[in-house]
């Protein structure tokens, strides 16, 4: 089938965003060679930086607009406003952020894959800011919907999507832990209705700053699983407070489970009611998920180098930290 992309949008989620960072993004932009787009700039929290400094770099093009009225949502429910905001009759959307640097062919380049894939990604070369270091660049692979949803390889801006994945990812699951990300909520959407694909074409510059909410993951390191474990106390007492309101033991485990066990079980669960099918390939992370089903899977991720010896610690006692609590999401189709 040959895909012939009509109108399409693109959706740049902003908060406070570096103003030269972001004059930067708005002229790649402008620089594409695919032109038949709006792009909608949804903006967290103030927005005077982004009419700033879209005024002064776009003033004319009228492709652009700005959704804001001051509230902070969190880059996942902005990215989820903007997809609201987009036109029904889209052909495609593309995601973005504020702060990276698209090549003038990406769209050019991605769109034709969208012909056998809901969901198509690229790669990125990894910047420094700044200074402008290039480190490295992405090395994403699709491994299939069971991989996806274990440790999502599908990254925001990197993605382009069929307008008709629009509807059905919304609204986003909700869930209160930091693991709840856009890009693999729909990466998992997509994975079991239109299937999804990774190009191996560096269409961008990701930059990589202390501003990044998770930046690029290859940059993690590994460590011993006894260190792991540490790691992911750790961390998870660190976002307790702010995500349950409350530090005490009971609370952090339910955030540990969240974090990695329970978000997947909302995600598999969300899915299975979105589409009407409860037999997908991803239906093993749902609430009658099985223990060593789940240990075999982590251990032939671990064994193939998609996920390092601590994710599987952290996975592994976020889910004994959901026996401890009784942990169950509630799906909201």
């Amino acid at each position: 089938m040959v895909y012939t992309p009509g109108r399409g949008a693109i959706v740049l989620a902003a908060y406070d965003p570096d103003p030269e960072l972001f004059a930067r993004q708005i002229g790649s932009l402008r620089s594409q060679t695919v032109t038949n787009w709006e792009c909608v700039i949804t903006v967290d929290g103030d927005d005077a930086t982004v009419r700033r400094v879209l005024k002064d770099t776009a003033g004319g093009d009228d492709r652009f607009r700005v959704l804001a009225d001051g509230e902070r949502l969190g880059f996942y429910l902005n990215f989820e406003r903007g997809l609201r905001a987009v036109d029904p009759g889209v052909s495609w959307v593309a995601l973005c952020d504020q702060d990276d640097f698209w090549y003038p062919e990406k769209l050019e380049l991605l769109l034709p894959h969208l012909a056998g894939a809901a969901l198509v990604s690229g790669q990125a070369r990894l910047v420094t800011y700044p200074g402008e270091d290039v480190t490295g660049r992405t090395d994403r692979r699709d491994l299939g919907p069971a991989m996806t949803l274990l440790n999502n390889q599908f990254t925001g801006s990197l993605c382009i999507l069929r307008g008709d994945l629009v509807a059905p990812s919304l609204p986003f699951p909700r869930m209160s832990t930091r693991a709840a990300a856009h890009d693999h909520w729909i990466a998992a959407l997509a994975s079991v209705t239109g299937g999804t694909r990774i190009v191996d074409a560096v269409v961008q510059d990701y930059v990589q700053h202390d501003n990044n909410v998770f930046g690029d993951p290859s940059r993690l390191g590994s460590g011993s699983p006894l260190a792991a474990i540490a790691t992911a106390w750790r961390s998870a007492r660190a976002f307790t407070e702010r995500y349950e309101g409350s530090s005490d033991p009971v609370a952090m485990l339910r955030m540990l489970f969240r974090v990695y066990v329970g978000w997947r079980q909302l995600v598999a669960e969300t899915v299975a009611a979105r589409t009407g099918d409860p037999s997908t390939q991803i239906r093993g992370f749902g609430s009658e998920r099985r223990f060593w089903p789940t240990v075999r899977l982590l251990r032939r991720a671990r064994s193939n180098g998609h996920v390092a010896p601590r994710f599987v610690a952290e996975y592994l006692a976020s889910w004994v930290a959901g026996v401890l609590i009784g942990g169950r999401s509630r799906t909201r189709a």
